[in-house]
């Protein structure tokens, strides 16, 4: 099958210079790959290049044609239109596919897509929602890229199509936004998610090879989950990488939880979550390294982290590591394990920046345009502010042993709190003291003749 769509007018409202503009050399890594080329609307497959991550493999549509959807509709998911997404996330090739213009698809069952897939909703406002949402199951290499995905329910028991030959018989969905089932080199980059009846994403059953990138998350219960369940063991190989989102509003927990396997936690903005944000059992390694973490004013919802359903004896020799993590209203993070490294190479897969710079590498986190866009500072705090160990020799610093649960406070929430002298002032002040006492002691011994010669 050809395809001969073009793209190269497609969406002149959201102008090459606008996106270019907004953000080019924030010093986020992905951004700055492809933001600062002032002609990436015809460069759009330059997207593939810029993954980060265990996901930095996932080549998507790369190499493929261009398929502009046209068509927004999705009235028979076994028999699906050309010019809709559902005909083109079908297709056997590579397809690199774009948006004619502004549009909500609303689904009436599961989005199957088949592999080397891209979905760029750069230059249009694009909505996912309805019935199934996002499936990703048995493939590999897609990006999903720039577009809003929420309120999607459970749906199923009945038959789609998930290739141009093949039409598969389904039961019923979770109602998860995307659902990562037994897929590899995978990429979610700039996506907004809220609001669907189980989970935003859940990464399940051997999955791996998987970014979640500057995507903004809020309004939401249980907001990631990877790991199928505890006696799944084909995900003790997962590697999951959670860089550069921020974890909004309205989010109550798991952010991820995790099963089993390797995840990097890095950079990530979370604020005010109900009841923690890093969760799991059955063994997972955390590598959390420079992130932010503003908890509520709720003094039951302070710490980060929590081991579900497992005593602590159990949960101790689990490798849970902070690093560089900023703690802002009273939040702490518990860490366990004995520090193993050969573990935490499992887990570890960018290098960590400082999370004093979250502010500019979250500021675009989600869909371009969306309110995260403004530019506008985190939420502000209502106690100090603490930093965890060093990073030892990545970008992120703190203090003390790396990962040890020491906090070191770094400045308080209030304007009556001065910061410490430095050590340029101490030694004046003391050099000052020491020139005035000699002044004292000779002016005694002498009768008072060196002040009255100074007057």
């Amino acid at each position: 099958m050809i395809f001969v769509f073009s793209c190269r007018k497609v969406n002149a409202s959201l102008s090459r210079r606008e996106l270019q503009d907004q953000a080019c050399q924030t010093g986020n890594p992905i951004d700055d790959c492809w933001r600062c080329d002032p002609d990436w609307a015809a460069n759009r497959q330059r997207l593939a290049e810029c993954g980060l991550g265990f996901g930095r493999d996932a080549l998507g549509g790369k190499g493929g044609q261009i398929y502009v959807v046209t068509d927004s509709s999705d009235s028979d998911p076994s028999n699906p239109t050309p010019g809709t997404l559902r005909y083109a996330v079908i297709q056997d090739v590579p397809l690199w596919i774009v948006f004619s213009a502004d549009m909500v698809i609303n689904l009436k069952h599961e989005l199957i897509f088949n592999s080397y897939k891209t979905v760029d909703g750069r230059g249009a406002n694009v909505h996912v929602t309805g019935n199934g949402c996002i499936t990703l199951q048995l493939i590999t290499n897609v990006i999903i890229h720039n577009i809003h995905v929420h309120d999607c329910k459970p749906s199923g028991n009945t038959k789609i199509r998930s290739s141009p030959t093949q039409v598969v018989s389904r039961g019923e969905s979770d109602g998860d936004g995307i659902t990562i089932s037994s897929a590899q080199k995978i990429w979610i980059d700039h996506c907004s998610l809220s609001s669907c009846t189980d989970g935003l994403i859940d990464v399940i059953k051997g999955s791996t090879g998987i970014t979640i990138s500057n995507s903004h998350f809020t309004k939401h219960d249980k907001v990631m989950l990877l790991g199928h369940d505890d006696g799944y063991m084909d995900d003790k190989g997962m590697q999951v990488t959670v860089a550069f989102n921020h974890f909004g509003e309205g989010l109550v927990q798991r952010m991820p939880r995790g099963r089993h396997g390797y995840i990097h936690v890095v950079n990530n903005d979370y604020t005010k979550w109900e009841m923690y944000a890093i969760g799991g059992s059955a063994g997972p390694t955390f590598n959390s390294q420079g992130n932010r973490y503003t908890a509520s004013s709720d003094p039951n919802a302070k710490e980060v982290t929590k081991r579900v359903d497992t005593k602590e004896s159990v949960w101790s020799a689990w490798n849970w590591k902070t690093e560089g993590d900023i703690m802002v209203n009273g939040a702490f993070f518990v860490p366990s394990g004995s520090g193993d490294n050969a573990e935490y190479a499992e887990a570890t897969s960018v290098q960590a920046k400082s999370a004093s710079q979250i502010d500019q590498l979250t500021m675009y986190s989600g869909v371009f345009g969306d309110v995260r866009d403004n530019g506008g500072s985190n939420p502000g705090s209502d106690g100090g502010e603490t930093m965890t160990g060093s990073t030892n020799g990545n970008d992120a610093t703190g203090s003390g042993s790396g990962g040890n649960g020491n906090f070191r406070m770094i400045y308080g929430g209030g304007s009556s709190q001065a910061a410490p002298p430095s050590p340029t002032s101490l030694i004046v002040l003391v050099s000052t003291f020491l020139y005035l006492l000699i002044i004292f002691i000779l002016d005694t011994r002498t009768n008072h003749v060196i002040l009255l010669s100074l007057l």
